[in-house]
């Protein structure tokens, strides 16, 4: 899954990598929590960078308090979950004057997963080894009663690669540059292969502080590397050494 990420880019490298403007109440963070506002891009507004609450609440809902916001959605049932059908399939778009949902990309310089070990979960930081600024997959929708709206994000999440798999059996979405345009732009059909494992060829995975398992703790100290165990001594596994 995908429940923590970051995004601490001075708003000028966020522009200048995904060509856009940015909101101007966008606050970097090293830990970005489920109901944080995560930075996006939409479809409907493809040349800005919006916030949006993070944990997907369905444009139909009656009351969006009564929901679990949903952070991730699982790429093999997307299209079949009621929850997230109409963004996944842009139906949501039917209404150009005020669309109910759609695709977006959530912006990250990293992300979080926690491994599971006998003696507890040791939290590991993923991002790219060049430190830049990616996008993942996600889906928007935008709630109103006429009086109220809230616009909330979900992650997309697929079968782990080879980086990810001894972290965790999910892993987000993760697009390459030249993908990041066709997800906002064409038809579902045309994106399954985009939904596939990232390589993970450019990311890295390291261990960190438990100090990031609290959302109040936001600061640069928290992705700071750790001493770990070279090896898992609940499966053996190599250790990221």
């Amino acid at each position: 899954m995908c429940g923590r990420s970051s995004l601490f880019a001075a708003p000028s490298t966020i522009e200048e990598r995904f060509e856009v403007s940015i909101s101007a109440d966008f606050q970097p963070s090293y830990n970005i929590a489920p109901e944080d506002e995560i930075p996006v891009i939409r479809d409907e507004l493809s040349g800005h960078v919006k916030l949006c609450s993070w944990g997907f609440v369905p444009h139909w809902a009656d009351d969006p308090g009564e929901w679990n916001g949903l952070i991730n959605a699982r790429t093999e049932t997307v299209d079949e979950k009621p929850a997230f059908r109409d963004a996944f399939t842009r139906n949501g778009q039917a209404d150009a004057e005020r669309p109910t949902g759609g695709h977006c990309l959530v912006l990250a310089d990293g992300f979080y997963e926690w491994q599971e070990r006998t003696d507890g979960k040791q939290p590991f930081r993923v991002e790219r080894v060049d430190g830049e600024p990616f996008a993942m997959a996600g889906l928007w929708s935008r709630w109103s009663d006429g009086d109220h709206s809230t616009t909330t994000v979900t992650v997309l999440t697929t079968t782990p690669n080879a980086l990810m798999e001894p972290l965790h059996h999910r892993m987000p979405v993760v697009f390459d540059a030249d993908e990041e345009r066709t997800w906002l732009s064409e038809s579902p059909q045309s994106k399954a292969e985009l939904l596939d494992p990232h390589s993970g060829d450019d990311f890295e995975r390291y261990p960190i502080s438990a100090a990031v398992n609290d959302p109040r703790n936001d600061s640069p100290g928290i992705i700071e590397p750790v001493d770990a165990p070279e090896s898992d001594p609940q499966t053996g596994l190599d250790q990221f050494g």
